[in-house]
């Protein structure tokens, strides 16, 4: 009969043709205490290059250790997830001295990982001098107390990594003001204290109160910070509105005229800004970092038949993005929603593409922009292998195959979004007098030029125009050639 020894290896002996056994496969079994063990995820130290980036760490950066619970999906997507919390915690400002992971049904609910596991989160700390763990998840207040209390030193989640970046990065007063109300908004569930027993205010029981007993110091420390950040969530969703009632006027402005836009999106640090100022010079910061745009950039450019249309550089995604930045960008996000067309930016040079995609298009569903027309390009081809962008290009035949470094594929790309983008709702014929060359002009610029004749009499055109521009050429109208 079939025997299994301890590294789950199958090992059959003494088996006679009579007693042949169909062995079903059932996948790479592990033992239940291998299952539940922290591991050791490899590459994750923070590389230091010379003797001064050595002193700089040292005196300015904290030393981290980083830990995450695979629940779902395969190890190599539990590591990727782990690398990408290597990356944000490098850009926040830390060396990454260890990583580690559990695997678990679901993280546990007073330790996130499992109670007998933070002993030896606990010893790799103090063996490699640790001052912060990092978590890859969103921690409740009670796992982040418990953790702390027994590892005794700093612990932050996924979440406030990302938040802390975003402070970090955050220019205008719009970026700040959607930062601060994010971070709020986290801080807010996760305020420490003693809580309800020592907010009592009532009175004796002649006064409607609870009576001896009953009475209390009044509010508490905990009580007015909590007070303090909802009155401040309050002033900055209000400064929020009335920012976004400026940036409203611009979007009416620009669907007065008809002017079509293409919002750029994508995982964070997947070259949209580079994008930005390749097709249209826009001069935005370009930095190899994570979340280096906070604040949208729009600028317009032309097809090469001549129609405006404009560009929106919009701030970067990334893997279980904080529900509280998604709620406190939403003014920002709008330009991605109110779109016609999104220009789905994609690292081809990274170790998990379309991990990155399918998180990207996640947060567009919960936004309200999945149902968009999109047109996906496979960025940095200068840097991808060819197997690489083999791969995506079968998984994805209609994307374009650029480098916005080198300029490859760029003018590929701008046919494929100029063959994208609206069209202009009616074609028309008309004789425009050479004293309107102004019609001709907007024509050229928020319509579709067909053909043009110079005649004795005017400008004969035949052109594709929006309803505001037909209505103006109405007098000189020949013909109507279609009315869709």
């Amino acid at each position: 009969m079939p025997q299994f020894n301890g590294d789950d290896e199958l090992r059959v002996e003494r088996l006679e043709p009579q007693d042949a056994l169909e062995l079903d496969y059932d996948g790479d079994q592990q033992d239940l205490a291998d299952r539940q063990s922290l591991r050791r995820v490899a590459g994750l130290s923070t590389e230091l290059q010379d003797i001064s980036e050595v002193e700089y760490r040292q005196l300015r950066l904290e030393r981290v250790v980083l830990v995450g619970v695979w629940t779902t999906g395969s190890q190599i997507d539990a590591e990727n997830s782990l690398l990408e919390l290597k990356l944000l915690a490098e850009t926040a400002g830390s060396q990454v001295l260890d990583g580690l992971i559990q695997r678990r049904t679901r993280p546990d609910p007073a330790t996130y990982i499992g109670r007998g596991k933070v002993s030896e989160l606990r010893e790799v700390v103090i063996a490699t001098g640790a001052d912060t763990v990092i978590c890859d998840g969103e921690l409740a207040a009670a796992q982040l107390r418990n953790l702390e209390d027994r590892i005794q030193v700093k612990v932050i989640d996924r979440t406030a990594l990302i938040l802390d970046i975003f402070a970090a990065h955050a220019k205008s007063a719009e970026g700040k003001a959607q930062v601060e109300l994010a971070q709020l908004q986290y801080l807010r569930q996760r305020l420490r204290g003693w809580g309800g027993n020592l907010s009592r205010q009532a009175g004796g029981r002649a006064g409607g109160g609870l009576g001896i007993g009953g009475r209390g110091p009044g509010e508490t420390k905990l009580e007015t910070d909590r007070r303090r950040i909802s009155s401040r969530i309050t002033k900055l969703r209000a400064s929020l509105r009335d920012l976004d009632a400026s940036r409203e006027v611009k979007r009416a402005e620009r669907r007065r005229h008809e002017v079509p836009s293409v919002a750029i999106v994508g995982y964070t640090n997947a070259g949209k800004s580079s994008l930005l100022n390749r097709l249209t010079g826009a001069g935005v910061l370009v930095e190899d970092a994570l979340f280096a745009t906070l604040d949208p950039t729009t600028r317009r450019t032309t097809t090469a038949d001549g129609r405006i249309y404009t560009l929106t550089d919009t701030v970067g995604f990334v893997r279980h993005l904080p529900h509280d930045l998604i709620e406190a960008f939403a003014s920002t996000l709008e330009e991605s929603v109110e779109s016609d067309l999104l220009l789905h930016v994609v690292d081809a040079s990274d170790s998990d593409p379309l991990g990155q995609i399918r998180a990207v298009r996640t947060v567009l569903g919960e936004i309200g922009a999945g149902d968009l027309p999109e047109l996906l390009a496979l960025n940095k081809a200068d840097t991808a292998s060819t197997e690489q962008l083999a791969a995506l290009r079968r998984a994805y035949r209609d994307a374009v195959v650029i480098s916005a470094r080198t300029g490859g594929g760029i003018a590929d790309l701008r046919a494929n979004i100029e063959a994208r983008l609206p069209r202009p709702a009616i074609e028309m014929r008309a004789l425009v007098p050479y004293s309107r060359g102004d019609l001709i002009d907007k024509i050229h610029r928020a319509g579709e030029l067909i053909t043009t004749e110079h005649t004795t009499e005017g400008t004969l055109v035949v052109a594709r125009v929006s309803p505001a521009l037909a209505a103006e050429l109405a007098p000189y109208e020949l013909a109507a050639v279609n009315r869709d």
